[in-house]
């Protein structure tokens, strides 16, 4: 038996006009669809340049509510192409209080909601705290919270999705609770590169194998495919390093883009395997989770 889907990542380069940016991703989106994409993940806040290496207050008008326009226009082009569009939006929920949101189009022009990333960063280039809000933690039982609560899975057309938001990308435990609820394939839309003021070489290369090898991780130890979408180009003092790439669940590169150019690639991906590796290393199995209640704790002193 098989279960294929094909999987459709965009990785480009973007600019201040807003408007350029986002018919750049319909022209890059419907290319995707033509080669054959069933589902189709654009790179993290794809509509802007990556604003967060400021703090400057006019980039709050960048942000927009959600659903609003740009779902409504994402869906339509979904329904017209008969493909699933993941998308990563600046959200502003009420005045004052902003999310970093991916919003998930089914390909019957469906909005099937939005997950708020729950993981933010603050440090030199990534000043995500004085934009983001974190996404709202659950309460009680996970079955009983709303649509915009913790990590979440979409059952689209062609799989059931989990999306997660770049700075959780280093976390094992966004990656296994999303996979525990159902999810056949990760996505992470992303935006990461190069200190271009870094004058060691090296650490460059690690950061950016450090980026890679945590996520192909996240697929061996969930069973899962990994799909994770990087932008590419200068802005300000960060070289976005692209490098986009799928990772079946045992961590291989079944696609890996380049650094320096923009890409639309569309992959296969068989669900019907997660079978086959989940039971060849049935690490769900041998879960101890009599064992993991330290792991609610800040730090084990």
């Amino acid at each position: 038996m098989t279960k294929k889907v094909n999987i459709g990542l965009v990785q480009m380069s973007c600019t201040d006009d807003v408007d350029a940016n986002f018919q750049k991703a319909v022209v890059k989106i419907r290319e995707a669809a033509q080669k054959g994409a069933n589902v189709i993940c654009l790179q993290e806040l794809f509509k802007s340049l990556y604003f967060c290496d400021v703090e400057d207050h006019g980039n709050f008008a960048l942000a927009e509510v959600i659903p609003g326009p740009t779902t409504d226009s994402l869906g339509a082009l979904a329904k017209e192409l008969g493909v699933v569009i993941i998308a990563s939006l600046f959200e502003k929920r009420a005045h004052g209080l902003y999310h970093n949101t991916t919003a998930v189009l089914d390909a019957d022009g469906t909005y099937l909601g939005k997950y708020r990333k729950m993981h933010i960063p603050d440090d030199p280039g990534y000043y995500e705290k004085f934009y983001f809000t974190p996404g709202d933690a659950p309460v009680g039982d996970y079955q009983e919270q709303g649509d915009t609560t913790g990590y979440r899975i979409f059952e689209t057309k062609f799989a059931k999705i989990g999306v997660l938001i770049c700075w959780d990308q280093w976390y094992p435990e966004a990656a296994r609770i999303t996979s525990l609820m159902g999810a056949e394939i990760l996505f992470y839309p992303t935006a990461i590169g190069w200190d271009t003021n870094e004058q060691d070489p090296l650490i460059n290369e690690e950061q950016y194998g450090a980026w890679q090898t945590i996520q192909r991780g996240h697929a061996v130890a969930n069973g899962v495919y990994v799909v994770s979408v990087n932008r590419v180009g200068r802005e300000a003092e960060q070289q976005f390093w692209g490098g986009s790439f799928i990772a079946n669940p045992q961590g291989r590169l079944l696609y890996l883009a380049p650094h320096d150019e923009e890409v639309t690639h569309v992959e296969e991906l068989d669900l019907q395997k997660l079978d086959f590796y989940r039971t060849t290393w049935p690490f769900l199995r041998d879960r101890r989770i009599d064992s993991y209640k330290p792991i609610l704790k800040r730090y084990i002193d």
